[in-house]
């Protein structure tokens, strides 16, 4: 007798599990973490709501309310539907919207509870971000170079609230590590959005890659992930050593430092591999970290 297997998870679970990119969960609760513990917290409570909320509901608000308001676009674009952007039918809209306060109000109440003015101050910082990148009437995804400095917030907040949390200092190397971050954070996201030239200009969305063109986008980001690594030199030792891990970024993005406009979506070639190197320059900055929390 045949039967059939049950869903691990019911299709609207399974739906704004695929929104919130599971892929990219570690981008923001990996730098609260490490910043909250180096910043001199401990495995407390609020490591553990504050890592737990960057793990999973920060990006199910970040890129399920992309995922509401950009589906029109998203539907023409043959890169949606798989790990680089979920594609949600129109029917899950309002239950995505719903989820994603419903997910996140417990984590910033018990953060807030947790917290000091200052703390509060960075977490709406962080959390008006998520939400200015995409809703009508502000959607700073489609306004040119604040485009790329919304996206790398979306990142580096997350770094910055570990470390106004955990009270710790605003010493030379946390500064120099937080603007590299931030400076790597543009770069990214530039260079991903030259991929999209050709369907976002046709769909009427500007972003820094339709306005620069998809080559100078490309030097862009180059040059920012240089400054990033330029500026990781000025760390001490072990930090210092993070400054190489950007080689790879510009080796993966340096092919397409001269790809013509009509032929951007090539550079998803590049991303691809974006995607993997983020996870192996991950796993060298952990012991990196590792050494320096060992050294204090």
């Amino acid at each position: 007798m045949l039967t059939t297997r049950r869903p691990l998870l019911p299709p609207l679970a399974t739906r704004l599990l695929a929104a919130s990119r599971p892929l990219s969960w570690v981008n923001t609760a990996y730098p609260f973490g490490a910043a909250y513990l180096l910043a001199g917290g401990h495995v407390d409570a609020a490591w553990v709501i504050g890592t737990l909320f960057f793990l999973v509901p920060y990006n199910l608000a970040m890129y399920g309310i992309n995922d509401v308001f950009d589906y029109a676009s998203d539907a023409a674009n043959p890169r949606k539907g798989g790990v680089e952007g979920a594609l949600l039918e129109p029917r899950v809209h309002r239950a995505t919207l719903v989820a994603a306060v419903v997910t996140c109000v417990p984590f910033v109440v018990a953060l807030v509870v947790l917290g000091r003015p200052a703390s509060w101050a960075v977490l709406a910082v962080s959390l008006f971000a998520v939400a200015a990148y995409s809703v009508p009437g502000l959607r700073f995804k489609e306004r040119p170079v604040l485009d790329s400095l919304t996206s790398s917030t979306h990142f580096t907040s997350p770094a910055v609230y570990g470390l106004v949390l955990a009270g710790g200092a605003w010493s030379r190397p946390a500064v120099v590590a937080l603007v590299a971050f931030f400076l790597w954070g543009v770069a990214a996201q530039a260079f991903g959005a030259v991929q999209d030239v050709v369907p976002d200009r046709e769909a009427g969305i500007g972003s820094v890659a339709t306005v620069l063109g998809a080559a100078r986008t490309v030097r862009l980001s180059l040059t920012l992930w240089a400054a990033a690594g330029a500026l990781l030199l000025l760390e001490p030792f072990p930090g210092v050593l993070a400054a190489p891990l950007v080689i790879p970024y510009l080796a993966l993005a340096w092919p397409f430092r001269s790809v013509p406009d009509a032929q951007s979506g090539t550079a998803n070639r590049g991303w691809r591999r974006f995607l993997l190197v983020n996870y192996l320059v991950g796993f060298a900055v952990t012991l990196i970290l590792i050494a320096i929390g060992m050294n204090r």
